[in-house]
């Protein structure tokens, strides 16, 4: 079996810059009692670098995670939200940020956002390292983006693709060995 060729999207000194700036775009904002919630899995590296850098920016939050499936396996989303690990922390009367790694669909933070509302946090804002417009199906934009990402499948810096490739210090496309 040979290995895909994967090439590089956003390096990893990129990225480290983006996240720094996102950080201090995330500190310049005030939320009541802030809770920080990662979507896990493919956000967790991300997340770990934006709160390092969040807590450098001045920001003290507290941190719970919810993961959400939608992908099942697959390179697409199926649509379907289910919550394989809710958050253990009350959301009420709380700034909430919701961490993910990608913005794609728009079902799962759409879903995560309204879960939230439901629960009675008194603002709800969204940062995601990966904006990809072209298959929106929710009406839905990020507060705050770290790229704006072409429509193609990648992997790296905490994405993966059936569990591979989360480990990379990169944003990657997997390039077909014919390529």
């Amino acid at each position: 079996m040979s290995l895909p060729r994967i090439d590089v999207l956003f390096s990893e000194p990129v990225i480290a810059r983006r996240v720094e700036k996102l950080a201090k775009e995330i500190a310049a904002m005030t939320m009541p009692r802030l809770l920080v919630i990662p979507v896990l899995k493919g956000s967790f590296i991300f997340a770990a670098d934006l709160i390092r850098s969040m807590h450098r920016a001045g920001v003290e939050p507290e941190i719970d995670f919810l993961m959400l499936a939608s992908y099942h396996e697959d390179t697409r989303s199926s649509g379907r939200i289910d919550v394989l690990r809710d958050i253990a922390t009350d959301v009420s009367d709380r700034g909430v940020l919701l961490i993910d790694d990608i913005l794609e669909s728009g079902r799962t933070l759409h879903f995560a956002k309204e879960l939230m509302a439901r629960r009675g946090a008194r603002q709800v804002k969204t940062a995601v390292l990966l904006d990809k417009p072209h298959r929106r199906a929710q009406d839905l934009e990020a507060d705050f983006v770290g790229f704006k990402c072409p429509d193609c499948f990648v992997v790296g810096y905490g994405m993966d693709m059936a569990h591979r490739y989360r480990e990379l210090p990169f944003i990657g496309v997997i390039k077909d060995p014919a390529d």
